[in-house]
């Protein structure tokens, strides 16, 4: 991945933190980074989403820094925000059935840990706090595609959580000008996701299931609609949210997407065609919390910084796919 760079300056010397770096996204954001030699990347994650193995190719950089501590901890977050030029702040509890079962820890990390690490951004200056935000926050909106301008009512304590992430860093954009950009991922899939925990997502879960040729489970009827998203592409928003010139947009959240629909039952229906399996899926009720469709509009973020994602559906699916197949050991390790 990454064969190209979406940047076009050196990162030299820029020190950049990367809050969950040790987690699905954010240790694909360290590996772009340190492949096109940030000075210094650190990575902020107490591990509880995050794997020690997701960094540990790159554990002999010398510009890799690793810091093993919580958002939620006020100390932590200024210790590891101190002379930092960004932050990519990735570090979060993902999951809506999770955020059903929990939703305390789901509040606590994902707005009190969101509001320290805004707090330390601010106190340490930092030059733009770029934030995961989530397509989550359209809840019951049936308006396709998805438009940053129009939303609805949530539908889970996670959705609430992710918009009141956009809330708070919009004021403190207006009341201390700190420089936020939100970028509200649409079901992002590619390697190091886990495909074991009990929160898992649909891609890992489908092609866990076939390279261990049983059926999957899928929620509802399988023709619920998802705009999927390669991690490379979600990687390029944040590095160039990051370092693209001054966003004139007074409302600085942005879909990050493809910009294509496609069921759960096309999906299975890809992977079967690329590995050969001949089973069905499992159908069972819906969940709770869940939207129905989702397409995203992603002409507000090729406007105001340029984004372009190159990998579609078919095309991160075959890396993914390969990337689970030479991983197996990798994928069974709980570290």
């Amino acid at each position: 991945m990454f064969e190209k760079p979406f940047h076009n300056q050196s990162l030299a010397s820029l020190t950049i933190l990367v809050t969950g770096g040790a987690g699905f996204i954010g240790s694909n954001i360290v590996e772009y980074l340190l492949k096109y030699n940030v000075g210094k990347v650190k990575v902020l994650d107490n591990l509880s989403n995050g794997f020690h193995k997701n960094i540990e190719p790159f554990a002999d950089n010398p510009a890799l820094e690793f810091i093993e501590g919580d958002i939620r901890n006020p100390e932590d977050c200024q210790m590891a925000s101190r002379d930092c030029d960004y932050i990519l702040h990735q570090a979060a509890l993902g999951s809506v059935p999770r955020s059903i079962a929990d939703p305390i820890t789901t509040n606590a990390v994902n707005i009190d840990g969101f509001l320290n690490m805004l707090v330390a951004a601010r106190d340490n200056q930092v030059k733009r706090f770029v934030y995961a935000a989530s397509s989550s926050t359209y809840g019951d909106s049936k308006q396709l595609p998805k438009v940053e301008a129009n939303i609805g009512k949530p539908l889970s304590p996670y959705a609430i959580t992710k918009y009141a992430n956009e809330l708070y860093a919009e004021i403190f954009e207006k009341t201390y000008g700190l420089d936020c950009v939100g970028l509200r991922y649409f079901n992002v899939f590619g390697p190091r996701q886990d495909p074991k925990g009990p929160y898992s997502a649909v891609i890992p879960l489908f092609i866990d299931a076939v390279l261990e040729n049983r059926a999957p489970s899928i929620n509802g009827d399988g023709d619920q609609t998802r705009d999927f998203t390669f991690v490379e592409n979600a990687v390029e928003a944040n590095i160039k949210a990051a370092l693209c010139g001054k966003i004139e947009s007074k409302e600085k959240v942005y879909n990050i997407a493809y910009g294509e629909s496609t069921s759960l039952n096309q999906l299975l229906a890809v992977l079967k065609n690329k590995t050969g399996v001949k089973f069905e899926a499992v159908y069972g009720p819906e969940r709770a919390g869940d939207v129905r469709d989702s397409l995203a509009d992603i002409s507000k973020a090729r406007r105001d910084f340029d984004y372009d994602p190159a990998v579609d559906i078919k095309q991160g699916l075959e890396i993914t796919l390969d990337w689970f197949k030479n991983s197996r050991e990798f994928i069974t390790r709980r570290d």
